[in-house]
């Protein structure tokens, strides 16, 4: 009975911070769910639900018992699998039709979000959608439909409702098996197909009367860009009402590759700037103020006409995810300051943690939310470390500067994972160009951004406008500096899948336990660090279109072609580590055979991608010196036999079967596609078996009589 009273005595330690744990468990159940390959059904959730009953009931009784420490564990198990219970809900509160056809004709809604795509052209979010000869049972919630050409007839504002003639599918899954799913995420956004237009759009009715933060934002936007021209205009608009549509690509990808995009994003360093200067200006103002400042508690004033603030900048940016995030974490702040209690703690972390997980339960698996609470979470907690320190301590006027270095250092460390396993690059001197700007950003931009808002009534906000013009243009600089340095941007490949969960949670433990719980957390970490340089690539990768083929070549990833499948081209390359465009790629070596009929062949696999005109009449031939064939665009129906010497990779295949990875194995190659990856859940919208595939051992030449190795699509991975 010994070890186990130490065991629980262990354990009862940990229940003063058991709030902090709270968003832990929560987030693995969060996890759990979306990890799952297939949605489970009414028994599963029942027997999910009874389980995590079982779990408390247990924990309730130890709690009562000798050894109460183990009612922790069970607490623990309750919370995990009220994890996946919540995550279930949304997803199924969240469920709207997906179109399941590709369409053309009138596409008519209502504006709710603009923005602009890959391809820099126009996109529109609509609501209200009416589409021509398409049951209303059957149309999507919300459409997303980019805008090409020549677009001068409408100038698109929140709540417009306009009409044009385009097309529309329902959103495409993984370009790679494991890759990001564009399904899931338009799924928890209502959007229910996505398209284009290439003829103009034209105004059905003006902004409806039900939206005026829309027409304040766009207002503001126009005022302050034709106050401020150029791309410091742009930058000023972006930052106080989200609108980036001004913004260059150039200058873009000079704020990416410095690593200050993050201060073009509306999130919690904007937000912290805004409420920051907002609560201390006016703090002090009603401190000096005779009679006042020992009247009442000045800091719950000022928190409170922080928070007000910070709301009305939440309503003015759109309301976009990351400053949702961003407001709800200064909002918890604000509170405790209200009622008495520290600021920057980690419970308040915490807090906002589980309110966010519990609103919106598919933050856990965005970008965002993990930049965003591993650097909130470092920072907290190295600055709660000095703040009890007792050794010496640098003089008052170097504190500032140290300040800033450390925050940007901190902040860049506990992001740096994250952001290299997600955008599979890494800015090298990104610490300098944060310590360059981020202060000017703190003391000297939202400051006159704030000051602009409230000359603005008077006729004067040009005056603030004017002198923002100045730090803004030295981050742009910045920006431009050091992302024209030699070696700015490194690229790094993708993790496997098991990386990206240990490294949380081994930086979780580093923070929340102590001794040797802190040990091992650090241990983990490092292993998972040591894992991801070990990191594969597939030999060989089929686009979901079946257009596109990348092989491993020795120049790195040689594509099919120069052009197409762009976006699939680019999320291959990025995770490859490599920097390169689709256009060289596509010149690399690692493809013999001529344009057309592209073949790879390495050791015993034998490969051609057939494209182009006549492609159905080369089949035949290509069929009988390769042991596979992709000609993705076409269906080979009533082509080929049952007993032809090669596998066929047809555009029924991939349309069954999504992107394909083969890799190369000592016992043959080996299939994964993303429809098997994803399962069966309630963003794929399959409900087909995948197909199972034969592919022959040899090289593929003379094949007919040789044996065979069957490969079941549904369940390789």
């Amino acid at each position: 009975m010994a070890p186990l009273a130490m065991m629980s005595e262990r354990l009862e330690r940990l229940r003063g911070r058991l709030l902090l744990f709270a968003p832990v468990g929560l987030g693995a159940g969060i996890g759990a769910y979306f990890s799952l390959r297939s949605e489970p059904g009414v028994p599963g959730w029942t027997f999910v639900a009874l389980l995590a009953l079982i779990a408390g009931l247990v924990a309730r009784v130890l709690d009562r018992g000798r050894f109460p420490g183990f009612a922790i564990v069970f607490m623990g198990l309750a919370t995990i699998l009220l994890g996946m219970m919540l995550a279930g809900f949304r997803a199924h509160n969240v469920a709207s039709p997906v179109l399941g056809f590709r369409y053309y004709g009138p596409i008519e809604g209502r504006v709710v979000t603009i923005d602009r795509s890959q391809s820099d052209a126009m996109r529109l979010t609509l609501d209200h959608v009416r589409l021509d000869r398409v049951d209303r049972d059957e149309i999507p919630g919300r459409v997303r439909i980019s805008l090409h050409g020549r677009q001068g007839y409408v100038d698109p504002v929140l709540g417009m409702r306009i009409a044009v003639t385009g097309h529309l599918s329902a959103p495409e899954g993984p370009v790679e098996p494991g890759g990001f799913d564009f399904r899931r995420m338009s799924w928890f956004r209502g959007i229910g197909a996505v398209g284009y237009a290439r003829i103009p759009a034209l105004v059905v009715a003006p902004p409806d009367r039900d939206v005026p933060v829309g027409r304040l934002r766009r207002a503001i936007s126009t005022a302050v860009q034709d106050a401020m021209s150029g791309e410091a205009g742009a930058f000023a608009a972006a930052i106080t009402t989200g609108d980036r549509s001004a913004m260059s690509r150039e200058t873009l990808e000079a704020l990416r590759a410095s690593n200050l995009a993050h201060l073009l994003a509306i999130s919690g360093l904007h937000m912290g700037l805004l409420v920051g200067f907002v609560f201390s200006t006016l703090r002090v103002a009603l401190a000096v103020t005779p009679g006042l400042g020992q009247a009442v508690d000045v800091r719950r004033i000022a928190a409170f006409v922080a928070l007000i603030a910070g709301a009305f900048y939440l309503a003015l940016s759109g309301g976009a995810v990351s400053t949702s995030r961003a407001f709800v974490m200064v909002a918890v702040m604000m509170g405790a300051i209200m009622t008495g209690r520290r600021a920057l703690t980690l419970r308040a972390v915490a807090i906002a943690a589980l309110i966010l997980l519990i609103l919106k339960p598919e933050t856990l698996v965005e970008a965002g939310f993990q930049m965003s609470f591993a650097a909130t979470t470092a920072l907290v907690a190295v600055f709660g470390a000095l703040r009890d320190f007792q050794g010496a301590r640098l003089p008052r006027w170097a504190r500032p500067v140290f300040a800033v270095f450390l925050s940007s250092l901190v902040a860049g460390l506990a992001t740096a994972p994250f952001a290299a396993a997600i955008f599979n690059r890494v800015a090298h001197y990104g610490l300098i160009a944060n310590v360059l700007a981020v202060p000017v950003m703190g003391t000297l931009v939202m400051p006159l951004a704030v000051l602009a808002a409230l000359l603005s009534p008077l006729g004067l906000g040009w005056v603030a406008l004017a002198l923002m013009r100045w730090p803004i243009e030295w981050i742009l600089g910045v920006a431009r500096w050091v992302a024209a340095l030699d070696g700015s941007v490194g690229h790094v490949i993708a993790p496997q899948a098991f990386v990206f969960p240990v490294i949380a949670l081994g930086g979780l433990a580093m923070v929340l336990l102590r001794g040797g719980g802190r040990v091992l957390g650090g241990l983990a970490l490092l292993i998972a660090l040591a894992a991801w340089t070990q990191a594969g690539r597939p030999d060989v990768l089929i686009a979901p279109s079946g257009g596109l083929v990348g092989v491993i070549g020795p120049q790195g990833r040689a594509l099919s072609k120069p052009q197409g499948d762009g976006f699939a081209a680019q999320n291959w390359l990025e995770n490859d580590g490599d920097g390169g465009v689709q256009e060289a790629a596509a010149a690399r070596a690692g493809y013999a055979g001529y344009k057309g009929a592209l073949r790879y062949e390495p050791g015993a696999f034998s490969m051609i991608h057939l494209s182009g005109r006549g492609m159905l009449d080369r089949l035949q031939d290509a069929c009988e010196n390769a042991g596979l064939v992709v000609i993705g665009t076409k269906s080979v129906e009533g082509l080929m036999t049952d007993d032809a010497p090669c596998l066929v990779i047809d555009s029924d295949v991939v349309r069954s079967t999504g992107a394909v990875a083969i890799y190369l194995d000592p016992d043959g190659p080996r299939f994964v596609t993303a429809e098997a990856r994803a399962g069966r859940r309630l963003w794929t919208g399959r409900k087909a078996p995948i197909p199972n595939l034969v592919y022959p051992i040899s090289n593929g030449r003379n094949v007919s009589s040789a044996p065979e190795r069957n490969v079941d699509l549904s369940t390789a991975q």
